[in-house]
């Protein structure tokens, strides 16, 4: 992705005549509020998902169900690409202004911005997908494991190979009459409806589908939900209520993914947005104030923090490994709740009624 919205100040499209009389970009207010709060977030966000990913693979977290375990490991995996690449690209490009690092590193750093964020995004395709096997196929959760890890292969392979177009399109571009260096598209399209096009593409991968992928899950689920309620009322199943007869570890980890997603749509949509509206009236930017646009992205990043905070709110084996490494006194409770009944519960198939 071009990643317009981020850089609406400099130049960034492939059609601008050459840049000549053409005033350079400053380092603004606007810019140095964008990053001081992506630090912010990069700090709790490299140590809240360094936490997770720590507590799953050697701490209590372990306790999880042997197909949740690479679920939440790839997710955190995912949000920590987007803290060490994408937050620390951001904050250092806006700082300089200006591209300092060469050619090489324009590609490919813009192939691991976009392949981070392709990645986050499919992941949580691959937990909804999940959710939804485990709900609507609870028979075929002995196969679950493998399914998962194919997924997610899946996941990661098709996340490179969309992102691997920024290898060829991105380069760096000297102004004539400034001494001026920037990482843009500037050329690599012969038609601006092309270039939009790209970005179209990109929207559709990054957001469109796997929102409408998840939507579909999460409908599927709830109408199923519905349906065994009312089995439950109309005295078709033994006498238990409609919540009992999922088992309650699954109905835990279904309410964590619901969440999960839905903070991914409240931080990115504004973005996406943002970036549809500047494709097709790139003027925009001249009636938009600046940090509208800072705002939006430090907006969306905001989702890598996310994501650790939810799954400490639903699992006390996470919040007790906290503890331990602060040195505090773990809860009383014994983390149960999303981690041995998930294990317990998660693999087995519910008996026939």
């Amino acid at each position: 992705m071009s990643d317009n919205s981020s850089l609406l100040r400099v130049s960034n499209a492939s059609l601008l005549p050459p840049l000549v009389d053409w005033t350079p970009p400053t380092f603004t207010p606007a810019a140095q509020a964008r990053v001081a709060a992506t630090m912010v977030l990069f700090v709790f966000a490299a140590i809240s998902n360094l936490a997770l990913l720590i507590s799953v693979s050697r701490g209590r977290g372990r306790r999880l169900a042997s197909h949740l375990r690479p679920l939440i490991l790839s997710l955190a995996s995912a949000d920590l690409m987007m803290t060490f690449v994408v937050m620390p690209l951001d904050m250092v490009w806006n700082v300089t202004v200006q591209w300092y690092a060469g050619d090489g590193l324009c590609k490919l750093l813009c192939f691991l911005k976009l392949f981070a964020m392709q990645t986050s995004a499919f992941i949580l395709v691959v937990i909804s997908l999940d959710r939804h096997h485990a709900i609507l196929r609870p028979l075929d959760s002995l196969n679950a494991h493998r399914r998962n890890r194919r997924m997610l292969l899946t996941a990661w392979i098709l996340s490179a190979l969309i992102a691997s177009p920024q290898l060829f399109i991105f380069r760096t571009v000297k102004a004539e009459s400034e001494d001026f260096t920037q990482c843009v598209t500037h050329g690599s399209f012969h038609e601006r409806w092309q270039e939009t096009a790209y970005n179209m593409f990109h929207f559709v991968t990054l957001y469109v589908i796997p929102l409408l992928v998840m939507s579909c899950c999460y409908t599927c689920i709830l109408i199923e939900i519905n349906r065994q309620l009312h089995k439950s009322q109309e005295g078709e199943s033994l006498r238990r209520s409609g919540t009992d007869m999922i088992p309650k570890a699954r109905m835990k980890t279904l309410k964590m993914t619901v969440i999960i997603v839905m903070s991914f749509v409240v931080c990115w949509t504004p973005y996406y947005l943002l970036g549809i509206w500047y494709w097709f009236q790139p003027d925009m930017v001249k009636v938009t104030p600046e940090y509208i646009h800072h705002l939006l992205f430090v907006f969306g990043n905001l989702n890598t923090c996310c994501d650790p905070v939810i799954y400490g709110l639903f699992t006390p084996s996470f919040r007790a490994d906290l503890a331990r490494c602060c040195r505090c006194r773990p809860p009383a409770d014994s983390p149960r709740s999303l981690d041995r009944l998930s294990a317990r519960h998660e693999s087995d198939p519910p008996k026939a009624t």
